[in-house]
C-alpha cells in the first residue's frame, strides 16, 4: 500500500511539475523527453500519465491537457472538437495527403470520362468522409463506456448485501475521504516542487531562503490541521448535518486556497528562475502573499 501511495505521489509530481525545455526540446522532471502535439490550433508539448498508476478522475485533475484525459471525456460523454482533433491529430494531415493523391489520379479519370474510374473516385472521396463522421460521433466513444457501466451495475445488484440505509450514511461520513486524500497527495507533490525551486532560486544561506521556507513551513502546518480536523470530523461525526457538512467545506477550502497559493509561488518562481538579478520589490511581493495568506487562513 505505502509503495502504491509512493508510487502515485510521484507520479503527480512528475505531471504537475514544470517541464524544462533546453534546446527547443521539453524533458519532465525524470529527464524523459517529451513528444510534441501538433493540431490545427495548437502546438504543444504534453506530459502523458504512466499506465494503471492514476485512475480517470486523477487524471483529468493532474493531466487534464493530455490524451488519456481526452479520451475519458469523451467516453463520459463531453463531447469536445479538439479532444477529437487531439487523439486523431495525425489524422487531418493524412488526409490532406491522401486528396492530394487523389486529385492527381482523378484528373487522366475524369479527362478520359471513365465512368468506373469516375465511381471510384467518387467511392474514395467518400469513403474519409464517412470515417470522419465516425470519429466525430460522439455515441462510439461512449459505447465502451456504457458497456462497462452496465456491467458494474450487474455485479453490483448480484453482491449487494447492506441496506440502502447503511450505504446512505457512509456516503454521508466518507464522501469526502477522497477528496481530502487528493488533495494532501497535490499538496504534497506542490511543496515538494516549491521548495526545490526556492532552493535553486535563493541557494541557503540568505535571508531570502530562510523567510520562503519558514512561510512554507507554516502552510504546512495549516493544511495539515485543516486536514485532520476534516479525518476527525469524518471519523466522529453522528449524522450529515448542514452544520457538519459546511465546517468540513470550510476546510477543504481552506486546503484548495493553499494549494493555490503555492501553485501561484510555482509558477512565479519558474517565471524568475533564469532571471540573473530579481529586483526586491518582486521578492517582496512573493514574501507579502504567502503571508497574507497565512494571516486569512489564520483568521478562519
Amino acid at each position: 500500500m505505502i509503495k502504491t501511495m509512493t508510487s502515485k505521489s510521484n507520479e503527480i509530481k512528475r505531471l504537475t511539475t514544470p517541464l524544462k525545455i533546453k534546446e527547443f526540446k521539453a524533458y519532465d522532471n525524470e529527464g524523459e523527453l517529451l513528444k510534441c502535439s501538433e493540431t490545427l490550433s495548437d502546438v504543444r508539448f504534453m506530459i502523458e500519465p504512466k499506465e494503471n498508476i492514476l485512475n480517470d478522475n486523477e487524471i483529468i485533475q493532474y493531466a487534464p491537457q493530455s490524451k488519456s484525459a481526452s479520451k475519458i471525456r469523451l467516453k463520459n460523454g463531453i463531447k469536445n472538437l479538439q479532444d477529437i482533433l487531439l487523439i486523431h491529430e495525425s489524422l487531418i494531415w493524412a488526409l490532406g495527403l491522401y486528396y492530394v493523391i487523389l486529385i492527381s489520379i482523378s484528373i487522366p479519370v475524369l479527362y478520359f470520362k471513365n465512368m468506373i474510374g469516375i465511381y471510384l473516385v467518387l467511392a474514395l472521396i467518400i469513403s474519409p468522409v464517412i470515417y470522419l463522421y465516425y470519429i466525430i460521433n460522439l455515441k462510439n466513444y461512449t459505447k465502451i463506456k456504457a458497456k462497462k457501466e452496465n456491467k458494474k451495475i450487474k455485479q453490483k445488484k448480484t453482491t449487494e448485501q447492506t441496506s440502502t440505509e447503511e450505504i446512505q450514511e457512509v456516503e454521508s461520513l466518507k464522501k469526502y475521504e477522497k477528496e481530502i486524500y487528493n488533495l494532501k497527495v497535490l499538496f504534497d507533490v506542490k511543496q515538494e516542487v516549491v521548495r526545490d525551486l526556492i532552493k535553486k532560486r535563493f541557494e541557503p544561506p540568505q535571508i531570502t531562503y530562510d523567510k520562503f521556507i519558514s512561510l512554507i513551513d507554516s502552510c504546512h502546518k495549516i493544511f495539515y490541521s485543516q486536514y485532520d480536523g476534516v479525518e476527525n470530523i469524518i471519523k466522529l461525526a453522528a449524522d450529515d448535518s448542514p452544520k457538519v457538512q459546511n465546517e468540513i467545506n470550510n476546510k477543504i477550502n481552506i486546503m484548495k486556497k493553499i494549494i493555490n497559493q503555492i501553485e501561484d509561488l510555482t509558477n512565479e518562481l519558474v517565471i524568475n528562475i533564469n532571471s540573473s538579478q530579481e529586483s526586491e520589490q518582486d521578492v517582496s511581493n512573493l514574501l507579502d502573499d504567502m503571508g497574507n495568506l497565512i494571516e486569512s487562513v489564520k483568521k478562519y
